[in-house]
């Protein structure tokens, strides 16, 4: 029985390859509320009360809080819509969005 062979075309797909994952942080700052924080995070990422709340405290705490970890293109597509969210229409001194970065998740 001939042994089967693989077609120039063919690509092998190595099993068990691991991808490299991404944080989005969200960096504190005293020109948005914690309304805004919450009522962000509840429409761009879908996030409970509780679990919005957790994070607007969290931020204001430490001075940032981990949003999700996940794969470079959804990190950097996050990021970029908490940066396109807009001001605090709650504070006048609120000129824009708040502030997120992506960061590697092996430490």
């Amino acid at each position: 029985m001939p042994k089967p062979g693989f077609a120039p075309e063919t690509e092998t797909i190595e099993h068990g390859q691991v991808v490299p994952l991404y944080r989005v942080v969200l960096l504190d700052d005293n020109d948005h509320t914690y309304d805004y924080v919450i009522e962000m995070l509840q429409k761009i990422f879908v996030f409970t009360l509780d679990e919005a709340y957790h994070h607007a405290e969290e931020v204001d705490r430490r001075g940032r809080t981990v949003l999700i970890t996940c794969e470079l293109p959804q990190a950097e597509f996050a990021r970029d819509q908490i940066h396109a969210y807009g001001p605090d229409p709650r504070l006048e001194r609120s000129k824009g969005s708040m502030s997120a970065i992506v960061e590697p998740a092996a430490a």
